[in-house]
């Protein structure tokens, strides 16, 4: 199972990072299509000792996949027989758009990293929405108990102008929040402009409020409701909120998204510099998101759900996640240069940790 980083080397490190993700994916949608999905449930499927309570529901582990990876609810079944406990898709706009001009994704090997600056390409949350329905439809039926839980993230669209952003944001509410168990309010992507603007109080808190609602109306329940936040935010403007998600009933934050600094990277910087606008992610972005997690708990109390993203790479990781406050962790970078077996792999190391820590 440890053959894919030479297999990456050899295969996909000279390939166009989009083109290798894509291929990846359809790998992984053909495995399961073409019936291999139960002899992997029986190799990846965490232990009962990983369960964790939250959020409402239970999930088989507290290591899920971040957004962005499925970015349209095309292998959601497939994702969830490599053994994570939650899979989160988007991000979702209201309207389908293409994204970004190609090439808009490049790796930076050397630190384990990305850049990407995708611009939610996506096909709309009327389109998306059916196929998580279908989705959802299936993993009840796999999953007797601590089926994968399934995360929506959603964001603006870009060609909407942000004094418009609430309506759009709830056009996609209205469309997934009944197929989500748990809805992102995605505030804090670099990629579509003027998006982290949204995350100023000002602007956040009807944002949040219309969106709660409306998910309320559109699903007949409370459907669980999250925000996700840049690592780039002062300390003030996270404290500003988390005050803000206690205030208005929120369930979690989700913290962080990518970064839109460039320190301490080991690519050349004219490297770096080639690959134009984007936001980081991977093994760079490790010691900021910690950071932020700790702050968040420390501000929230036990009073939210912390989603801790960033830099995650290992059990060890996931646990010092979950140690720092973290009550379920994410991951993403890490899986396109350690392959399908990386969450199983994670799910093992942290039962022997928690068992050698008993």
């Amino acid at each position: 199972m440890r053959f894919y980083p030479a297999f990456f080397r050899v295969v996909f490190s000279g390939m166009d990072a989009e083109r290798a993700h894509h291929i990846g994916f359809t790998l992984i949608r053909l495995a399961e299509r073409f019936g291999a999905g139960p002899v992997l449930r029986r190799i990846t499927q965490p232990s009962a000792e990983l369960r964790v309570q939250a959020l409402g529901r239970t999930f088989a582990s507290p290591f899920g996949l971040a957004a962005g990876f499925d970015k349209e609810g095309h292998g959601v079944a497939a994702l969830a027989n490599l053994g994570f406990g939650h899979i989160e898709v988007g991000t979702i706009t209201g309207q389908a758009q293409p994204g970004n001009p190609k090439p808009r994704l490049f790796r930076l090997v050397d630190d384990r990293a990305l850049i990407n600056r995708m611009g939610f390409n996506n096909d709309g949350a009327a389109t998306v929405a059916p196929r998580l329905a279908a989705a959802k439809k299936v993993l009840e039926r796999r999953y007797r108990q601590a089926r994968p839980v399934i995360g929506v993230n959603i964001g603006k669209t870009k060609k909407v102008e942000l004094t418009e952003a609430v309506q759009d944001y709830l056009v996609s509410t209205r469309e997934l929040a009944a197929q989500a168990d748990y809805l992102v309010v995605n505030v804090s992507s670099p990629n579509t402009p003027g998006l982290r603007l949204l995350q100023d109080v000002r602007s956040l808190r009807p944002l949040l409020i219309k969106v709660q609602r409306t998910a309320y109306e559109s699903a007949g329940y409370q459907v669980p409701l999250l925000v996700k936040i840049a690592p780039d935010l002062s300390d003030q403007d996270i404290d500003d909120v988390v005050a803000l998600a206690l205030e208005v009933g929120l369930d979690g934050i989700i913290c962080t998204n990518t970064t839109i600094t460039r320190e301490g990277l080991n690519t050349p910087a004219e490297e770096v510099m080639s690959y134009g606008v984007g936001g980081l992610s991977g093994a760079p972005l490790k010691e900021r998101s910690l950071e932020v997690l700790r702050r968040v708990r420390a501000a929230a109390g036990e009073s939210l759900t912390i989603v801790s993203v960033g830099g995650v790479e290992t059990a060890a990781d996931v646990q010092e996640r979950l140690e720092a406050g973290a009550t379920l962790v994410q991951g993403y970078t890490a899986f396109l240069y350690e392959g399908p077996f990386w969450v199983s792999r994670i799910n093992r190391g942290l039962l022997k940790l928690r068992r050698n820590a008993a």
